[in-house]
């Protein structure tokens, strides 16, 4: 028996604030790459770069959001739910990509650093700064929620700390004229994006390779249905999940009179999995015996 069909619902009621964030993030990006190029900065620059694949990722969310809600059809029997984790996994990819630029650029920067126009590397830091605490504050409801949001908000997350980081490299520049600041901003904001990237990724391919879901115990949920009267035993137990927020259970069950009538004894352990752990899609096969007993015969001569 399977229950709950609103793969797209969480999804989509996330589509305005990334649109929003899309085009906030889109305007902004010109002006900081300008702005990095006229004042010669590389942590502006790598500020910059974070936000161009901020842009990117906010497409990918944004197509992923869309894609996710299309039904199911002949050919993808589950609908498009797992478009969520592949934007996350192209999220995180895009992020490692561009921290390791930044690092191998920095290193140049360090045994040669060039003159860096600090008064213009802080006006556009701190534009850039209240850009993504705006966009951060559209994406953080829906980051705890959906996989594909998180992925986004991660990257715009990133960028914050780095126009933070910009701001305070200016100023020590303004004041110090100690040029070397600018790489090494550049060089902490690429080491905190990295295992942040890794991490995306990891959860991305948990989904990706049906992995339990967070939060789902796969023991318990053994126990929980062995517990129900009239199971005698269970076996082919899988727990996986279509996008971050759409568990998906199926087991087959073999049961016995005490429990009552077949279609009872499956509306109670549904009913139970959904009130116990949240799952809603749960597809029970009930035997009489175990399919498990396997049944040989000889060839025909």
């Amino acid at each position: 028996m399977g229950a709950g069909h609103d793969h797209g619902v969480t999804e989509s009621s996330h589509e305005r604030p990334l649109w929003w964030a899309l085009g906030l993030t889109a305007i902004f990006l010109v002006a900081e790459i300008v702005g990095g190029l006229l004042t010669n900065s590389l942590a502006l620059l790598s500020d910059a770069a974070h936000m161009g694949t901020d842009v990117l990722a906010l497409g990918i969310s944004l197509f992923a959001v869309r894609l996710s809600r299309r039904p199911a059809d002949a050919k993808r029997t589950y609908g498009y739910a797992r478009m969520e984790a592949l934007g996350a996994m192209v999220n995180g990819g895009l992020l490692f990509v561009v921290a390791g630029y930044i690092l191998w650029e920095a290193v140049g920067r360090f045994r040669d650093p060039p003159e860096v126009a600090s008064m213009g590397m802080l006006v556009v830091a701190v534009v850039g700064l209240i850009v993504n605490l705006i966009s951060m504050r559209l994406l953080k409801a829906g980051s705890g929620e959906s996989l594909n949001v998180h992925g986004a908000y991660l990257e715009v997350w990133a960028d914050m700390l780095g126009s933070v980081g910009v701001i305070v490299g200016a100023i020590v520049i303004q004041f110090t004229g100690f040029a070397r600041v600018d790489p090494i901003v550049a060089v902490l904001i690429g080491l905190w994006v990295l295992p942040r990237s890794a991490s995306l990724m990891r959860d991305a391919g948990h989904i990706l390779m049906q992995g339990v879901p967070k939060g789902i115990d796969l023991d318990k949920v053994r126990s929980a249905i062995g517990s129900t009267p009239g199971v005698r035993s269970l076996h082919d137990l899988h727990v996986w999940a279509l996008g971050s927020t759409v568990p998906v259970l199926t087991a087959h069950i073999v049961y016995g009179p005490d429990g009552g009538t077949a279609e009872a004894m499956r509306e109670s352990i549904a009913s139970g999995l959904n009130e116990r752990f949240g799952i809603r899609k749960a597809t029970l096969q009930l035997e009489a015996s175990s399919c498990e007993q396997t049944v040989t015969h000889d060839a025909p001569p």
